[in-house]
């Protein structure tokens, strides 16, 4: 557990402020503003980068990727900056789950591992980038994107653990447990071996 030194209406306010920039679905957006058609009617139908990647369009998964893990990023910055550690792991965790489950959206938004990925790398970087890492590898070998999604996220709180970050292990399982229940489809097919592989379409 990190130290708590923010009020707990200055966590809440926190956690609105990380949930609502979690909550804004830029693979949604970038699809209609560059007419890729309707996500949520390609692939999937997920609003993340892999699904993006369906549409055929390289640059627009890329920055569906990168404005994800931002958002995740931008949140624990902020919160750092303007209020302490225990703040940035709220806005963080608060920003995973507003890309998970948007109210705009109906509450069907994304499985959060870019955003996990930036909160992570946001937070405490040799732990981001240890999951980073261990996202390429499950997901080079396997050449299945969720199973480097579910590689990245089982590992963090060891990484956390291993490299000294012990304060932040609980926030590791927390994330760990929300990608796994996101993944849960992924899982079944997984085990079915139907699971598709990266780039490819539905």
């Amino acid at each position: 557990m990190p130290a708590l030194e923010t009020s707990a209406a200055g966590l809440i306010l926190w956690a609105v402020l990380g949930y609502l920039l979690g909550a804004v679905p830029f693979g949604l957006l970038l699809s209609k503003l560059l007419g890729l058609g309707n996500l949520r009617e390609i692939g999937s139908g997920n609003i993340g980068a892999t699904n993006v990647l369906r549409t055929g369009s390289k640059a627009a998964a890329a920055a569906t990727l990168l404005l994800d893990a931002a958002k995740g990023a931008v949140a624990v910055l902020a919160a750092r900056a303007l209020a302490g550690g225990d703040a940035a792991q709220v806005a963080g965790l608060a920003a995973f789950l507003g890309h998970c489950y948007p109210a705009w959206l109906g509450f069907r938004g994304g499985k959060g591992v870019a955003t996990f990925l930036g909160l992570v790398l946001a937070l405490a970087w040799p732990v981001g980038l240890a999951c980073c890492a261990t996202w390429a590898a499950a997901a080079g070998i396997t050449r299945i994107s969720s199973a480097g999604a579910l590689a990245a996220a089982v590992s963090a709180p060891l990484w956390m653990l291993v490299k000294g970050f012990g304060g932040m292990v609980l926030l590791g399982v927390v994330l760990a447990a929300l990608v796994l229940l996101r993944h849960r489809e992924n899982i079944t097919r997984l085990r079915a071996g139907t699971e598709p592989k990266i780039g490819q379409k539905s």
